[in-house]
């Protein structure tokens, strides 16, 4: 996916390890190591708690999943780069029993909408937020924590 300023390249197979080699050969194609990729930030989380029916419906309205129901708990999670959002995702849909409202992994930051109780939403955010931290690399160019 290409757009203004910046670009996903999405790798798809059944087989990890081809998924892992074709990684590989991509990089060693752009003559970078993966030591060399950029580590993620968290540029924001929010958990929003027993969401209002009016809210879901505007929320759903918009939404490129799951739906979320009234009551439930939305969690918010904004990444640098964009694409780690998809990592983030990842992780909290092993860790919980969460659905996913809408994910954003191209732009500037990327954008995590995840829906469910409050406990199952607890234990996404962490899952994600645990992921992001446990990646290596260089920090992000102009990117200063507050």
């Amino acid at each position: 996916m290409v757009e203004r300023a910046y670009g996903v390249l999405e790798v798809h197979a059944w087989d990890k390890g081809e998924v892992m080699s074709a990684g590989s050969v991509i990089l060693e194609g752009l003559g970078v190591r993966m030591e060399e990729r950029m580590k993620p930030k968290v540029v924001s989380s929010q958990t929003i708690r027993s969401v209002e029916p009016y809210q879901t419906q505007i929320i759903n309205r918009n939404s490129a999943g799951m739906m979320i129901l009234p009551g439930q708990s939305l969690f918010i999670l904004e990444t640098l780069p964009a694409a780690y959002v998809t990592l983030a995702a990842n992780e909290a849909e092993k860790a919980a029993d969460v659905s996913l409202v809408d994910i954003r992994p191209v732009g500037a930051f990327g954008r995590l909408y995840l829906s469910g109780s409050e406990a199952e939403i607890d234990a996404a955010r962490e899952a994600a937020i645990a992921a992001l931290e446990g990646v290596q690399g260089i920090e992000p160019p102009g990117f200063k924590d507050s």
